[in-house]
């Protein structure tokens, strides 16, 4: 079994000069988002680490495909690289990395053989995304009280539902993407690519009331690009947000669900397919460069429309 290696090792200097340089290259010519970059850092400089463990005593630039095969596996063992198995799906996006880092030093000439060639990615399950029920939704929409705050937190849950943003997108907003006249929102989205998404008139009303009655109240004369911002006078993050949701779930009596934002995208694109959307449109909305990462929302409508047809259905 490879040797653990400890978080706090550091990168050997070379590889965090190629790691440097990827990333670089990464952002300007491939415009990945920044989480994207982070998550790739992460992996590289971890791989990184367990290579230079004195039973790999190895680097990035020379590691080969046995090693590589070996990392991988003991990723996915208990008590390997981490102490708990990874996930298929993390071995997956690792892997992604891997191959875009050896890639690109192979183009630059500074390795003769890509070591992730011959390595297949591992198979994922297709998991169905979890969306809420209509009547759900309506309650946690309902759950924030009538304070400044109250009003932020409204606002935000039913833009969400409203557009089927990302969490990064949402709190990301800044308040010239938004043109409350028209009823648009402006969206940057993965790698950099813009959208133009329907707010919709019941988004649209709460945004006009937090903005007209409660943002600026929150920022006391401080000056902030956010559209979404703290009683800090700050902008809201990713983990605010979060945190917002569950919060109104319990608040909304909505028990036995993991709710998560992402859940409110999944419900936003669920509902809109089961009352007829098309699904070139839905893959605009939500900002998908393939439409078949779109077409996993008609599985969850085909499975609502089953339970549906068992539970009313004289012969179901």
């Amino acid at each position: 079994m490879p040797a653990e290696v400890s978080k706090r090792s550091e990168v050997s200097s070379a590889d965090r000069a190629l790691i440097d340089q990827f990333l670089e290259r990464a952002w300007s010519e491939l415009g990945l988002a920044d989480n994207t970059l982070a998550s790739y850092r992460r992996d590289l400089e971890a791989f990184s680490r367990w290579l230079a463990a004195p039973a790999q005593a190895s680097g990035l630039a020379v590691c080969g495909r046995e090693l590589l095969y070996r990392y991988l596996s003991a990723r996915s063992q208990k008590g390997g690289v981490s102490g708990r198995g990874y996930s298929a799906r993390s071995n997956a996006r690792l892997l992604s990395a891997l191959r875009h880092f050896y890639r690109a030093l192979q183009r630059d000439g500074a390795i003769a053989e890509d070591p992730t060639l011959l390595i297949d990615a591992p198979r994922l399950p297709r998991g169905l995304p979890k969306a809420l029920a209509e009547s759900e939704i309506e309650a946690l929409l309902k759950a924030p009280a009538e304070t400044p705050l109250g009003l932020r937190d409204r606002a935000m849950l039913e833009l969400m539902y409203a557009t089927g943003l990302r969490v990064s997108e949402l709190v990301g907003l800044r308040s010239d993407q938004v043109n409350l006249r028209q009823g648009v929102l402006r969206v940057t989205g993965k790698g950099g690519k813009e959208r133009l998404v329907p707010i919709g008139a019941e988004a649209q009303h709460w945004l006009v009331r937090y903005v007209g009655e409660s943002r600026m109240g929150l920022l006391k004369g401080a000056r902030v690009d956010a559209l979404f911002v703290t009683a800090r006078r700050s902008g809201m993050t990713r983990q605010m947000f979060w945190n917002l949701v569950k919060k109104y779930a319990l608040t909304a009596g909505i028990a036995g669900k993991r709710i998560s934002p992402h859940g409110l995208r999944h419900s936003f694109a669920t509902h809109l397919l089961n009352h007829g959307a098309d699904l070139r449109a839905l893959q605009m909305l939500l900002g998908h460069s393939s439409l078949s990462t779109t077409q996993i929302y008609t599985l969850v409508a085909k499975e609502g429309l089953k339970r549906l047809h068992a539970q009313h259905h004289p012969r179901g």
